[in-house]
């Protein structure tokens, strides 16, 4: 079940099969392959002549190894699928219990913070896709994800297209923040940096967007330029208890 091997067995093309027809997003098809992958390295021989016993064993095994109960839920969610759905041997997984996930309080800025944040950012296009962020609500990805011609100044809405779970959706966009978009542009166009109709935040190379990845990369940089001594990500500016631009979120139609 080696997501590397270049030669696929057939046991995990049917695996990765089951997922395509059910399409699943690439991130969950990744983590599913390498959640079995895992297990069968553990095991030392396929997974599909596994036991529940060998489930039990695997699973105090990640334990012992320190795994973070996010670590294993995501792979025994993974164990989950191949059992039940590629080898239909769900029973094997009946005595297999994901772990609880400690609920901790969220990491909350005050509206100063975040303005420090935003301007501590190393230039306009990560100053503006932060700003977009908070602003209207929007996930690393989705913000990642939006181009030139979602922005809609006439209706004030940002169009979200395929958000978690899949779902397009209108975000509310601030007229403040509309300004802020112009801004930038006004100086990406000028440089070149943004095609007609193309990504809003574009990488290095303008066909291809900013990645989330680098996304969080820059809020880290900011709040340690901004000497924020908190533990800061792109999740933290979505939920922030206050709500100063009134942010709301519609479903879309067409």
């Amino acid at each position: 079940m080696n997501s590397s091997d270049p030669v696929v067995s057939p046991l995990r093309q049917r695996m990765l099969d089951d997922m395509r027809m059910r399409k699943l997003g690439a991130k969950t098809q990744t983590g599913y392959v390498r959640g079995v992958r895992r297990f069968a390295a553990f095991l030392g021989r396929s997974p599909d002549t596994a036991s529940a016993e060998d489930l039990r064993r695997f699973q105090l095994d990640l334990v012992d190894q320190g795994a973070t109960p996010a670590t294993i839920n995501s792979t025994l969610s993974a164990l989950k699928f191949f059992f039940d759905v590629t080898l239909g041997q769900g029973e094997l997984m009946a005595k297999v219990q994901s772990v609880r996930t400690p609920t901790r309080l969220p990491v909350v800025l005050s509206p100063e913070e975040v303005a420090r944040l935003i301007a501590a950012a190393a230039n306009i296009k990560h100053r503006t896709a932060l700003a977009v962020a908070y602003g209207a609500g929007l996930r690393a990805s989705e913000v990642c994800a939006l181009k030139v011609g979602d922005v809609d100044s006439q209706r004030m809405v940002l169009r979200v297209e395929q958000g978690k779970g899949r779902k397009d959706r209108y975000a509310l966009l601030p007229p403040v923040l509309l300004e802020q978009l112009r801004a930038w542009w006004r100086v990406a166009h000028a440089q070149g940096k943004m095609l007609p109709g193309g990504w809003l935040f574009p990488g290095l190379d303008p066909m291809d967007p900013l990645s989330p990845r680098q996304l969080n990369r820059a809020i880290h940089a900011a709040a340690e330029d901004a000497r924020i001594d908190k533990r800061v990500s792109m999740h933290t500016l979505r939920k922030r208890l206050a709500n100063p631009s009134g942010v709301r979120v519609m479903p879309l139609r067409s």
